[in-house]
């Protein structure tokens, strides 16, 4: 059977596959480098767009599509009968749970403003002490997944009081019903869902009318799980902050109001982005394949959008 896979590096890191099993690299789903037969098990370039899955019409022998992503909203409901489509559970959680925790720090330390004044050549202690600090601090993880898991986790030392939400309520985790009741307490709330047809939307004005004043939203989950306009309108009052790692549209306009806030600091969506990333992504990749070809389950099969 064929195996694709979308980078130069990624044979070496698979580890030993079964006899029978060839890969081959497609960096571009509009450039194939065979025929489309046999291959069985296609694993779509990072973050791919629903464009690429134009190509799950052309493969006929298709089982298996195995994201580098963790989210897959972009491929849920598009798989052809019989394809099971996996995502990368377990393989960003360090480089997005550390990403969450930088960018916290860096609002809470007034990180931007002094990096601003740096680039004024300002001295600028007067202009920003004292600062705020996170000792102390009530954080909502909204998602309590591996990602949300590993947020949990990299927070507790710093003397914080953590609450987890998610679809529904579990020992020691909060239900999504319970926000309008949890969000007035938080000093920051994180957003690690999936984008579902439950979470699009899920940030409204409802929900951050309900957030307390001076408080820090910080998506890292996906851009759409927050209604722009509604989070543009609250942000241009000053009585919130919001640290975007993904926004809707995405790219953001050159022209969208969320570049200039000064309460806004915007990442180009790159929590998982890290030079880690491609060893931890085909370990999962190789393992993925050798259950695959001897016949046993898979892991990480999405289902209901998860």
């Amino acid at each position: 059977m064929k195996v694709w896979i979308p980078h130069e590096t990624g044979p070496s890191l698979l580890g030993d596959l079964p006899p029978g099993v060839t890969v081959e690299v497609v960096p571009d789903p509009t450039r194939l480098p065979s025929a489309v037969s046999d291959v069985r098990f296609w694993v779509p370039p990072f973050l791919a767009g629903p464009a690429a899955t134009a190509l799950l019409r052309d493969l006929p022998d298709l089982e298996v599509v195995q994201l580098l992503s963790a989210g897959a909203d972009a491929w849920v409901g598009r798989m052809p009968p019989g394809v099971t489509l996996c995502d990368a559970r377990g393989v960003h959680d360090p480089a997005t749970a550390e990403w969450v925790v930088a960018v916290i720090l860096s609002h809470l330390r007034a990180l931007p403003a002094l990096a601003r004044a740096q680039a004024r050549r300002e001295w600028a202690y007067a202009e920003v002490t004292p600062t705020d600090e996170l000792t102390g601090k009530r954080v909502l993880i909204v998602g309590a997944g591996s990602i949300g898991a590993a947020v949990h986790r990299r927070l507790e030392p710093f003397e914080v009081t953590l609450t987890l939400v998610a679809r529904t309520a579990r020992p020691g985790v909060h239900g999504v019903a319970e926000l309008p009741r949890l969000l007035p307490e938080a000093d920051v709330v994180v957003l690690l869902v999936p984008l579902t047809d439950e979470t699009r939307g899920l940030v409204d004005e409802a929900f951050l009318g309900a957030m307390r004043d001076g408080a820090l939203l910080v998506n890292a989950a996906r851009g759409p799980v927050a209604r722009t306009e509604a989070l543009v309108a609250e942000l241009r009052t000053g009585r919130i902050s919001a640290a975007l790692d993904v926004t809707d549209p995405e790219p953001l306009p050159s022209d969208h109001p969320l570049w200039t806030m000064p309460n806004v600091l915007l990442t180009p969506h790159i929590a998982g982005s890290v030079r880690g990333l491609l060893p931890r992504a085909y370990r999962l990749v190789g393992d993925q394949v050798r259950r695959f070809a001897a016949g046993e389950p898979l892991i990480n099969a999405v289902v209901d959008g998860y």
